[in-house]
């Protein structure tokens, strides 16, 4: 197939498309939309005149002969000394952007200093590679030294970087917990440090984007302090509103740079549903689909037996090799001499193994390789004539920096976006503009989370006492007030400063766990397997948990809190298991809210108790096995809720009897959570939910039925909040998601949750759709 390519992307596409389409069963039609994108020519621009002409000659060197126009209107920002976002597809080229004017100031400038950011080590570890060529490559250059300053360097590789160096590799975590910290050893580079570049920034979500928000405030202002002010540029996938993110991020203006410059071949995305099975039942007697991993194995297998590389993404490290293993089992049986040529790759191997893969890839040696998302941020891998994706990433931005490893260097290409059993995949193959057209999705962040602010707080003044001007900036002046009231900080004339013998920094996990950590480590040798944060704990390693890692499948033998660890053995049990909780949650404040006739709605502080009372087994078809009750603690969330309730009166009016309503609100709470990602930039286990038929609102909603939505973290991620600003974008589509699924009375495609604590009992698929439009209609008409 690929040496008899087409001459178009669409007919190139659709002829792969419909090959993999031979490889289904004849009475299943799973495909239920097909979009041609056309191709996009390249602009270019002369180089900038402030470049310096070796390094212009080094990027000849590499084949580089003018930029495109992207690239130089990034560069001529950041060279102006203006903070900027470079807002571009995946293979634009937006290393370029910062390596140009970082380069040529690095030569006029021997003192100069440069910081590159970024939130993987492997991401890191390539850009470093390219700007050692870089800088070996120009002669005025050979003294920079790009080097690492991440976890996995020595201490006199660390020691190196901070003396010698001048353009240094790292990550937020390293700057939070080592630079920033120690940073009077790094004066001199402070002092001279002129560019910091953040990569990847679309990345920076959530509590870990609020944590690096507030990591990046602390930098430039210690940076100020040594009398340095360095250019911060943003590099970032396409999203929606890059420069009031970038700004979020530094509490600084920023500049954008959207318009896209690199070429593009056309590119042909399919929207694919797998079939549901008849032979078999889910829970609650639900129908059950093929599963997106077994499906993308066949599509994979397919597509490589028509000679076309292929690259397919799963959400799992286990799902990885179990979709390649699937793949290369259907090769031996279509066409067994390339069963060979399909391998995996994930986080965790070793990095001289990814390389391997990375080139077997790039070469043609492999034709297909599946992996996580590990494949999804940087590293170039190019030539790819196909991208399968096992379930949607997430975000709309993940899908497109996924969907982008097809077709560089300007190809032709075909896309599959295979749903998983989960109402926003559901949602998006059946309203295929919600994908396709501009991504809707805005990043969210929240430095102001006092839960975020005070240890953030904290940190600051310790490396530097706070003055009353940085705190009202900071928008902190309750938060330092309670950290004075805690014994943490001391107000004093010339600011505010530490109690005496206080560290902070080894405290704050900037990645977000709250509460603590877990370390799960393995029975009988005490090696460290992973961690996970407190908080998620009870319903992920409870004894009796699978737990996976590193595509090894361990049982939890037990979980001490108060050791904080879980201690689990290697076994393959051959079931799944999931939790099963009883939570109740109670409205805290007065938060805002909006009454519409028979509606209210608003965002208010709630605080969410929740027990995990056993869990559920289930056999690898899906069917459920038995249920296992535990004895666990109860754990109470002070966080932030989308809350909406509705009269009794308004329900009944539409159709929904009394007894039919608590199902109709629970039906309807978890397409919401499965939806809610589609406006705000987080995961489903993200956010939690709560229905009842008479709820705990104050006042006059004391006891109507209502619907929470509410952030999985203490103080609240932004993402609830996002919800309710969007909330009939957000509750149409969810809406729409449960009238496109083909099941008769609700699976897990439309209203059933995997994390369901009442066993997804009661669901009222019908009912929960009313609820939906009567509420969106009173948004409109009140």
């Amino acid at each position: 197939m690929s040496g008899s390519r087409a001459p178009s992307g669409s007919d190139f596409g659709r002829d792969l498309l419909s090959r993999a389409l031979e490889g289904t069963p004849a009475d299943e039609h799973p495909v239920r939309h097909v979009e041609d994108l056309p191709p996009r020519r390249s602009a270019h621009r002369d180089w900038p005149h402030w470049a310096d002409r070796d390094v212009i000659a080094a990027f000849a060197d590499r084949g580089v002969s003018t930029p495109w126009s992207h690239q130089a209107a990034a560069a001529d920002l950041a060279h102006e000394g203006r903070h900027v976002v470079l807002s571009t597809g995946t293979a634009s080229g937006k290393s370029l952007g910062y390596q140009l004017p970082i380069l040529t100031a690095l030569a006029a400038d021997p003192r100069a200093r440069a910081l590159y950011l970024s939130p993987t080590k492997a991401l890191g570890h390539d850009q470093l590679r390219a700007a050692q060529a870089l800088t070996d490559a120009v002669p005025s250059l050979r003294d920079v030294a790009p080097s690492a300053y991440d976890g996995d360097a020595t201490t006199e590789l660390r020691r190196f970087a901070r003396e010698r160096s001048r353009w240094i590799f790292s990550n937020p975590d390293m700057i939070h917990l080592s630079l920033l910290r120690n940073h009077a050893k790094w004066a001199v580079f402070l002092r001279n440090l002129q560019f910091v570049v953040v990569d990847e920034c679309h990345y920076y979500r959530g509590i870990f984007g609020s944590n690096v928000a507030m990591v990046l405030r602390r930098l430039l202002r210690l940076c100020e302090r040594h009398s340095g002010s360095p250019t911060v540029f943003f590099a970032s996938a396409t999203t929606a509103a890059p420069a009031e993110t970038a700004s979020e991020l530094i509490g600084q203006t920023v500049t954008a740079v959207t318009e896209d410059g690199s070429p593009q071949g056309g590119r042909t995305v399919a929207l694919w549903e797998p079939a549901l099975l008849d032979d078999l039942v889910g829970e609650n007697g639900a129908p059950v689909r093929r599963s997106a991993g077994a499906e993308a194995a066949r599509v994979m297998a397919d597509l490589v037996a028509e000679g076309a590389r292929t690259l397919t993404f799963v959400r799992s490290r286990r799902g990885a090799e179990l979709t390649a293993l699937g793949a290369r089992t259907r090769l031996e049986q279509v066409a067994p001499e390339l069963a060979g040529q399909v391998a995996s790759y994930r986080a965790g191997y070793l990095a001289e193994d990814r390389r391997t893969l990375e080139r077997a890839l790039s070469d043609g040696e492999l034709r297909g390789l599946a992996t996580t998302n590990a494949l999804e941020l940087g590293v170039d891998i190019a030539g790819l004539d196909a991208v399968v994706l096992a379930g949607f990433p997430g975000t709309v931005t993940s899908f497109w920096q996924q969907a982008g490893r097809s077709g560089r260097r300007g190809q032709s290409a075909l896309i599959v976006l295979i749903a998983r059993d989960d109402p926003l995949d559901t949602y998006l193959v059946h309203h295929p503009q919600a994908l396709l057209d501009k991504p809707i999705e805005r990043i969210v962040i929240d430095p102001r989370n006092p839960y975020v602010l005070g240890p953030q707080l904290l940190c600051a003044a310790t490396e530097l006492p706070l003055t009353d001007a940085e705190v009202r900036m900071w928008d902190a002046e309750a938060v330092a007030t309670a950290l004075i009231d805690d014994g943490l900080l001391r107000r004093r004339p010339g600011g505010y400063f530490p109690a005496p013998g206080i560290d902070p920094h080894p405290a704050v996990d900037i990645r977000g766990s709250s509460g603590g950590q877990i370390a799960i480590l393995e029975t009988g040798t005490g090696r460290v397997l992973g961690t996970t944060g407190t908080g998620q704990a009870p319903a992920s390693v409870h004894p009796g948990a699978v737990y996976l890692h590193q595509g090894e499948t361990y049982v939890v033998d037990a979980l001490d809190f108060e050791d904080g660890i879980a201690l689990v053995h290697a076994q393959d049990p051959g079931y799944t298991t999931s939790a099963r909780e009883l939570t109740d949650i109670a409205v805290t404040g007065d938060g805002e809210l909006h009454r519409h006739g028979p509606v209210t709605v608003g965002v208010v502080p709630v605080s969410v108790s929740n027990t995990v009372t056993g869990y559920l087994r289930r056999a690898a078809d899906g069917e459920v096995i038995d249920f296992v009750e535990l004895d666990m603690p109860t754990r109470t969330l002070e966080t932030v809720a989308v809350m909406c309730t509705i009269t009794p009166e308004a329900l009944a009016d539409n159709g929904i009897e009394a007894l039919s309503v608590p199902g109709a609100l629970h039906a309807a709470e978890h397409a919401a959570i499965g939806l809610l990602p589609l406006v705000a930039s987080c995961d489903r286990g993200d956010i939690g939910g709560v229905s009842t038929a008479a709820g705990p609102g104050r006042g006059e909603l004391a006891g109507l039925p209502t619907i929470f939505v509410y952030d999985g973290y203490p103080g609240g991620a932004g993402f609830a909040d996002r919800g309710y600003r969007q909330i009939q974008t957000w509750w149409a589509a969810t809406a729409a998601a449960i009238e496109a699924c083909e099941c008769p009375a609700g699976c897990p495609s439309c209203v059933q949750s995997p994390k369901c604590g009442n066993g997804n009992d009661p669901l009222d698929k019908n009912g929960a759709v009313r609820v939906l439009r009567l509420v969106l209609d009173a948004l409109v008409r009140h």
